[in-house]
């Protein structure tokens, strides 16, 4: 899915892609992977399906790649 993280500013920090991939012991792992090339690895997708602790962990790895808090992810084909 296409997508772009913002500052609260407005200002866009990275534009790319969520996916998931599957690691090799058959979990589902949600990432980001930036147009640069910068793969920001979230967390494992609850079996049910749930990816609320999957897209915490993500929104972590964002605060630990620039250093701010209250990012937005906005998803679309125009992104």
């Amino acid at each position: 899915m296409r997508c772009a993280i913002s500052s609260r500013a407005g200002q866009v920090l990275a534009r790319g892609y969520l996916y998931i991939q599957k690691e090799d012991d058959g979990e589902l792992r949600l990432n980001f992977e930036s147009d640069r090339g910068t793969l920001i690895e979230g967390g494992i997708i609850e079996p049910d399906g749930n990816m609320n602790r999957a897209s915490q962990t993500l929104m972590d790895r964002f605060f630990e790649t620039w250093h701010m808090s209250d990012l937005t992810l906005t998803a679309g084909p125009r992104v």
